[in-house]
């Protein structure tokens, strides 16, 4: 045994086979990567190598001590990617892309939110890299360095490119076209791998730069004509109801439809919802539309009628873009309008932003009084922030449009003891037990918000809307979720599940459930209609909730798609009477106009495209 000569191996092969193994294990343990066959599986498992064995191979051309310091700060940058990726995942069910690290103003808010998704155990993602360093140091036997001639270095590259192409022809197979057809990153990352998706997202953010600059008026032609053909008149019964009222817009943070008229140990989570509705119109099939710009991006899709894009969000990235929306609108029609937000005035850009979207006012941190007392997690609470806010809108030039966005119903979701109005919820799952708790008292929070309305005298002359913005459960907590709601969480029940609430309140008018499919981005039309303001020349991709003749149909950022009777997600379509897969011939028919909707939106955002319009949005107009 003392004679026994033990293989040599080298540093890179060393770096790149613990790398390699890394990334496979936090596939599986870390994302919810869905595998349908053994060849997923064979690509999924081989997609690191290729990427991985030509960043490590660079090394084969220096000395040994540059080649030791090159790759001990490769694998650092590579492991800090993917774990990156992973915190990432944990809440938003989704891969960092450049546009969101170009976020960084946001970090210094989140606060709880970051720790609370970092563990202990995390240290694993990074036990690689000390293994390295180890073995730099100690320099085993088993180690070997030598100088690498041509002909190695040859051959060594060849094979990177040979597993790379093995790769991309099993992905062609699989997934024809995936480059081009997709909006879904977790099809991506499952298909090319975490690192090469990076470098694909790189090659994207290149692309996006250069298309406002290609871009011109000719290319609004065919979105023009596209809008035009789905415009939807309004209800005769329904246009102008509401003219000369002011509209007050409440966004929910993270408030998803199934807790409304559902109870938690006996108790409603949302009592004044719950009856709010009664005298309410109700959107019982109304989904959140959003990507990774999360409140932003719904606030993007409110107020333009726009989608966000699949990339980031549309508030950092594009924030001096030309816009056509509601707030420039109804100043044109003789409104006051104001956004409202206890909130650092920069977070998200709103500061920017909000002056695109032709807000007059935009009343933030400094305009309400904030302490210890009033605050919890994100800031003030609910209830302070809507009752101080009254003031504000006693102050405005009537009629006003204003919008709110809450803050206390916001992950991780802290509540202090004496603002919990049910007990909390007894699950092994902490995030799901306190989210009833934060959601309970949002609800309370409307409730006193809505007094102070009838007390001051602001009630009977305006009309309410209150929308979810987004999921405050992400998929992460299934295990949880499906023993609350009593049946697992398949494809179908988590597309179901991000359907959120969208409350709309006419002063003198009985209301009612309304059980057509729509989204977010249906509510520009809708309010312009119920103030009696004509959309027919507007770039929108949505219609008007109320109208005879509108469709049920509900796009989401990542391709997938609701109609009447069938949803379409991860590659499957779902009858939804039954929630059981069915035949793909059921959903083909709305694939193209999905496509579409999409495509035509993002290439309005990156290019510019409204800057070519006249005020009126009729005739198209040159660049200069």
């Amino acid at each position: 045994m003392k004679n026994k000569k033990w293989p040599k191996v080298s540093l890179v092969a060393i770096t790149t086979i613990l790398l390699w193994l890394k990334t496979y294990i936090a596939y599986k343990t870390s994302f919810d990567i869905k595998i349908e066959n053994w060849r997923q599986e064979l690509i999924l498992f081989i997609n690191p190598i290729g990427f991985l064995m030509i960043v490590f191979g660079f090394s084969m051309f220096m000395k040994e001590k540059t080649q030791k310091r090159y790759i001990l700060v490769a694998s650092f940058i590579v492991s800090a990617v993917l774990f990156a990726n992973i915190v990432f995942y944990r809440f938003f069910n989704d891969f960092l892309t450049i546009p969101v690290l170009f976020q960084t103003s946001n970090m210094s808010d989140l606060g709880s939110s970051v720790t609370e998704l970092i563990n202990f155990s995390d240290l694993f993602y990074f036990a690689d890299f000390i293994l390295l360093a180890a073995i730099m140091k100690f320099k085993p036997a088993l180690l070997t360095w030598r100088e690498y001639s041509t002909v190695d270095r040859r051959v060594y590259f060849l094979a990177a490119a040979a597993i790379a192409f093995f790769n991309m022809g099993m992905v062609e197979t699989e997934r024809p076209q995936l480059l081009t057809r997709t909006f879904d990153r977790e099809m991506l990352v499952k298909n090319i791998g975490t690192y090469n998706y990076h470098l694909y997202d790189v090659f994207l953010q290149s692309k996006s730069s250069a298309q406002r600059a290609m871009a011109d008026g000719s290319e609004l032609v065919d979105i023009d004509n596209y809008v035009r053909a789905n415009y939807v008149p309004p209800n005769d019964e329904m246009f102008g109801i509401a003219k000369g009222k002011n509209v007050i817009m409440i966004s929910m943070e993270s408030t998803q439809e199934f807790v409304i008229n559902k109870t938690v140990n006996g108790q409603e989570i949302t009592p004044f919802l719950n009856d709010f509705i009664k005298e309410s119109y109700y959107f019982n099939n109304f989904y959140h539309q959003t990507g990774q710009g999360k409140t932003s991006d719904s606030e993007f899709l409110v107020e333009n009628s726009l989608y966000p894009l699949s990339r980031g969000a549309v508030f950092f990235t594009h924030s001096g873009n030309e816009y056509n929306a509601t707030p420039e609108i109804l100043n044109e029609n003789g409104y006051y309008t104001a956004s409202l937000h206890a909130n650092n005035k920069s977070f998200w850009n709103r500061d920017i932003m909000y002056q695109s979207l032709g807000y007059q006012r935009f009343y933030s941190l400094p305009d309400y009084e904030v302490n210890e007392d009033n605050s919890v997690g994100w800031g003030l609470k609910d209830i302070d922030f809507l009752q101080q806010s009254v003031a504000h809108l006693k102050a405005m030039p009537k009629p006003f449009y204003s919008k709110f966005i809450t803050l206390t119903n916001h992950f991780p979701f802290e509540l202090n003891e004496e603002d919990q109005f049910i007990p909390p919820y007894t699950s092994d799952d902490q995030t799901v037990n306190n989210y009833f708790l934060t959601v309970r008292y949002e609800d309370e929070a409307i409730k006193q918000f809505v007094q102070k309305l009838k007390d001051e005298g602001l009630y009977e002359d305006s009309i309410i809307i209150l929308y979810g913005d987004h999921y405050g459960i992400s998929e992460n907590h299934n295990k949880a979720m499906s023993e609350y709601l009593g049946k697992e969480i398949t494809p179908f029940e988590s597309m179901q599940l991000q359907e959120v609430p969208l409350i709309i309140h006419i002063p003198g008018q009985k209301g009612g459930t309304m059980t057509t499919v729509g989204g977010q981005i249906d509510i520009k039309p809708t309010i312009l209609h119920l103030l009696g303001i004509d959309t027919k020349k507007n770039i929108d991709f949505g219609s008007d909730l109320f109208a005879k003749d509108r469709s049920d149909f509900a796009v989401l950022r990542d391709g997938s798609f609701i109609t009447k009777d069938y949803l379409f997600t991860r590659e499957t379509c779902y009858d939804k009477a039954t929630g059981e897969p069915t035949d793909q011939e059921a959903c083909k028919p709305y694939f193209k106009a999905a496509s579409n909707e999409l495509s035509y939106s993002d290439k309005i955002i990156y290019g510019d495209l409204l800057r070519f319009y006249g005020e009126d949005l009729s005739e198209p107009k040159s660049k200069e």
